[in-house]
């Protein structure tokens, strides 16, 4: 070979070298472990409203090179895109609608991860009288036959779900001008209900969120139908193609780890002088409804 073609050549080589790929073991788009691709989480405006998944989420991302799509919508859509498999996980907070989409093989692996509670929340004057009773349902008739202004989700979600049972409870159908759907997510109805001065069901997390923004106040606390449990499961990669199931399920790992259900323990805390939401790792449905 020509004397002066080698070093030209050592030239090219070494620009080829610099300019070629990252190896599978960059981690410079994380920050921290190898890049993995992209997750879709589908899950409840509470979970974003609280600002909880903007504490957990980025750990996640560093620490398992994945990076996470969330979709915040009502856990009625957060269930029917893992029906139409539009989601590879869902985090929700509807137990019946949730065992529903696990025996219907749309979604699986639903492992508890945490809970806090339902509050009807309303104006200080308190125009239906229920302040400080603990019977759900029988302060939504009080609401109802006292025509006290109410502002619904009326948006398919976890926390509409509920309200629906409660009303069916009271043998209320709720209609007329006191009764508004706004059609929002939780953090945007709880607002509309402030500025209208109305009652509403909200869940704490998102309530302790927003209550330095907002004058509604607690009015009923207590009832076991209250209870706000929230799930994670993986959309079943059999029914559809293209599920990242092996991100869905390291996400799920995530939340139940010690290391998460630490943070969730203590999420809110310094803050807000007390949790937004308790972990319940490890723990079935039934240890919570029986206690």
């Amino acid at each position: 070979m020509c004397p002066r073609i080698a070093p030209l050549l050592s030239l090219l080589v070494a620009s080829l070298l610099a300019c070629s790929p990252a190896d599978d073991n960059d981690s410079s788009t994380t920050g921290g472990a190898p890049a993995k691709g992209e997750i879709i989480l589908a899950t409840t405006t509470s979970t974003q409203d609280s600002g909880l998944l903007d504490t957990i989420v980025p750990i996640f991302e560093e620490e398992s090179g994945y990076t996470v799509k969330t979709i915040a919508v009502g856990t009625g859509e957060a269930l029917a895109m893992g029906r139409r498999g539009d989601a590879d996980v869902v985090l929700a907070h509807a137990p019946e609608l949730e065992r529903e989409s696990v025996a219907g093989g749309f979604t699986m692996n639903r492992r508890l991860v945490m809970h806090n509670d339902f509050l009807i929340v309303g104006p200080e004057s308190d125009p239906a009288g229920v302040a400080g009773t603990s019977d759900a349902a029988a302060a939504m008739q009080k609401i109802a036959a006292a025509g006290a202004p109410f502002t619904s989700r009326g948006d398919n979600s976890g926390t509409h779900f509920l309200e629906m049972k409660l009303w069916e409870n009271a043998g209320v159908e709720p209609a007329g001008d006191w009764y508004t759907e706004a059609g929002q997510g939780m953090g945007a109805t709880l607002q509309i209900a402030n500025e209208r001065d109305t009652y509403t069901l909200v869940d704490r997390g998102t309530y302790l969120a927003f209550k330095e923004r907002i004058v509604l106040r607690p009015a009923v606390v207590g009832d076991p139908l209250q209870l706000n449990l929230y799930s994670v499961m993986e959309v079943n990669p059999e029914k559809f193609e293209n599920i990242n199931n092996e991100g869905a399920r390291a996400f799920g790992d995530f939340l139940l780890s010690p290391e998460t259900q630490e943070r969730i323990r203590t999420y809110g805390v310094d803050e807000f002088g007390e949790p937004l939401f308790f972990p319940d790792g490890g723990k079935t449905e039934e240890e919570l409804t029986n206690t």
